[in-house]
C-alpha cells in the first residue's frame, strides 16, 4: 500500500540509542590532497558552507499523560497509533509495558512531567530568530528547544502553526543570528541539482542531494508540493532544500513510502507559499483563507467533449453549499469554473488554491461553461473556518443531537433519492437509539415506516404522534432493516 507520509518528528527521538558509531583519525598518518571534483559534477561544499550555519536542529518536549491503564501514554505509541488510524484505518494495541527496569535505571516518568517528544530541523529566516520549520515538528509540543550548528541553544516560542500546509514558526530571542537567502519556487526547473540540510534520525546538520523530479505534484488542497530524489527521513521535517545559489526553494515535509523508509521520492513545501503563510503567522498568528463554498471535481475528456468545451479543463461543481458565496453568486451543480479572476483552471485543484489565497470580503470573478455557453459571474470571498472551528463542526455532525423522547430515539427525514431507492413514500430513518430503543435492538439506519397503527411520513409527524402516546404502555413499531421488515415493541 503505498502512502504519503509526514515526518513524525516524536518517532525518531530515540533512534541513536540502539548503536553508537565512532569514526576515530589514524594517528601519524599523513592526510592527502583532497582531489579536484570531476568535471561535470558539482560541488556542494562551498554552498553547505555558507548556509550550514542558519540551519538549526529542533527538540520537543511533552507532557507526560496516563493513559487508560494507569500507565505512560508514549508519545511514540501516540503517533504510531495515529499513522495507523490515518493510512490503514484500523486500530493497533499498545505495545506491551516493559519488564521493570534493573537497578540503576531512571523510573519511569510521573504524570505531567516533560518527556521528550521528538526531534526535527528548521532554518532561520531573519537575524532576530524567527525560524521556519513544518507544523507537524511543533504542533502539540509543551517546549521546543532550538539549536544551531555552534551548539548555542534556545528555548523557543511557537508563533503560529497551519496544519493545512503543514507550515510552523517559532522564535528564539537572539541578534545577528545567520540566516537563509529566500529563492523563488516559481523558476524551479525538473532536473537542476539541488540539495538538502537537516537532522535525519537526529543526525545533525547531515547533508543529502539529487535533483527536482517533478512540479506541482498534487498531494494537497493547498500546496502543489515540489517532488525530488534527495535523500530525507524522519527528522529532515522543516529542514531547508536549496538550490546550486544556496536559495531554500522549499521545506522538506513529506516521502513516498511502502515501508515509513525513504524509497527515492520526497517532497518540499514550496517557499513562495509557505512564506505567505509565515507572514500570516507572524503577523496575526493564525491563516486567513478564502471560500466560495462548493464542492469540485475533475473535467474528464468524455464530460468536456460532450458539453462542448475544446479540452478538459476546469473545475466541476458537483455540490453548492446553502447560504454561500456560491449560492448567492447564481453557481449550480454542473457548472465548469474555467477561471478565477482571469486565471486559467487548468485542474481542479487550482481552484481552492487561488480561492485560498483571496482575502476574504474581496470580489471575484468567475468564468464559468454552463449548457453550452460561457459567461462571468461575480462573486464576494468569504472566509474559511479555522483548523479548529471546523474540527468542531464535523465533532457536532458526528455526534447527533441526543433524543428529547422517552422512546430514546433519534430520527431524521428521508431525501427524495432515498425515498426512491428504498421504494417508500415515507418513514424516518434512526440516527440515534438509546435507552428503550436501545434495549428494543433499534439501530442506527433502521427505518420507522409506522407506530402502532399510524403511517409515519416525516420527523415533524413523528414527534408528534410519539408526544400523545402513553409513556407507560410500550408503543409497537413497524421498522425495515435491509430488506427485512418487522414490528418492534419498545417498552419504556
Amino acid at each position: 500500500m503505498k502512502s504519503i507520509l509526514q515526518f513524525r518528528s516524536g518517532i525518531v527521538a530515540a533512534a541513536l540509542s540502539a548503536a553508537v558509531v565512532l569514526v576515530l583519525p589514524l594517528a601519524g598518518l599523513v592526510t592527502p590532497a583532497v582531489a579536484a571534483a570531476p568535471a561535470g559534477l558539482p560541488d556542494f561544499a562551498d554552498l553547505v558552507d555558507k548556509v550550514g550555519p542558519a540551519v538549526v536542529n529542533i527538540r520537543t518536549s511533552e507532557r507526560v499523560k496516563l493513559n487508560g491503564n494507569g500507565g505512560v501514554a508514549s508519545p511514540d505509541d501516540e503517533e504510531m497509533q495515529e499513522f495507523f488510524r490515518r493510512f490503514f484505518g484500523i486500530p493497533v494495541p499498545r505495545q506491551q509495558q516493559p519488564s521493570p527496569a534493573p537497578r540503576g535505571r531512571s523510573p519511569a516518568p510521573k504524570s505531567d512531567e516533560l518527556v521528550p517528544r521528538g526531534v526535527g530541523s528548521g532554518f532561520i529566516t531573519s537575524a532576530d530568530g524567527y525560524v521556519l520549520t513544518n507544523a507537524h515538528v511543533v504542533d502539540g509540543a509543551d517546549e521546543v528547544f532550538v539549536t544551531l550548528t555552534d551548539k548555542r541553544e534556545f528555548k523557543a516560542r511557537i508563533v503560529g502553526i497551519d496544519k493545512r500546509s503543514d507550515v510552523g514558526v517559532v522564535k528564539i530571542e537572539g541578534s545577528n543570528l545567520p540566516r537563509v537567502a529566500i529563492g523563488d519556487s516559481s523558476k524551479v526547473r525538473a532536473g537542476e541539482w539541488v540539495i538538502a540540510i537537516g537532522s535525519p534520525f537526529g543526525l545533525e546538520s547531515t547533508v543529502t542531494a539529487g535533483i527536482v523530479s517533478a512540479k506541482a505534484r498534487d498531494t494537497g488542497d493547498y500546496l502543489p508540493l515540489i517532488q525530488t530524489d534527495v535523500a530525507v527521513n524522519p527528522g529532515n521535517s522543516g529542514g531547508p532544500l536549496l538550490n546550486m545559489r544556496g536559495e531554500v526553494i522549499g521545506i522538506n515535509s513529506q516521502i513516498y513510502s511502502r515501508s515509513g523508509g525513504y524509497m527515492g521520492i520526497s517532497f518540499a513545501i514550496p517557499i513562495d507559499e509557505a512564506m505567505r503563510v509565515a507572514e500570516q503567522l507572524r503577523t496575526s498568528g493564525k491563516v486567513t483563507r478564502g471560500r466560495i463554498g462548493v464542492a469540485i471535481g475533475e473535467v474528464t475528456k468524455e464530460v468536456a467533449e460532450s458539453l462542448g468545451l475544446p479540452r478538459a479543463q476546469g473545475a466541476l461543481v458537483q455540490r453548492v453549499e446553502a447560504g454561500a458565496p456560491a449560492e448567492k453568486a447564481g453557481i449550480e451543480a454542473g457548472d465548469i469554473i474555467l477561471r478565477y479572476n482571469g486565471t486559467p483552471i487548468e485542474k481542479s485543484s487550482d481552484l481552492p488554491r487561488l480561492v485560498g489565497s483571496t482575502k476574504p470580503g474581496s470580489k471575484a470573478t468567475l468564468s464559468i461553461w454552463r449548457k453550452g455557453a460561457g459567461r462571468d459571474v461575480p462573486i464576494i470571498v468569504a472566509e474559511m473556518e479555522s483548523d479548529k472551528a471546523a474540527a468542531k463542526k464535523e465533532e457536532r455532525k458526528a455526534k447527533p443531537e441526543q433524543p428529547t423522547n422517552f422512546l430514546g430515539l433519534g430520527v431524521m427525514d428521508l431525501t427524495d433519492a432515498q425515498k426512491k431507492e428504498l421504494r417508500v413514500d415515507g418513514g424516518v430513518l434512526v440516527e440515534v437509539a438509546e435507552g428503550p430503543s436501545a434495549r428494543a435492538g433499534l439501530r442506527p439506519g433502521d427505518l420507522i415506516l409506522r407506530i402502532n397503527n399510524t403511517d409515519v411520513k416525516d420527523t415533524k409527524q413523528f414527534a408528534a404522534v410519539v408526544s400523545k402516546l402513553d409513556p407507560k404502555r410500550a408503543p409497537l413499531l413497524l421498522v425495515r432493516r435491509g430488506e427485512a421488515t418487522q414490528f418492534v415493541p419498545v417498552k419504556p
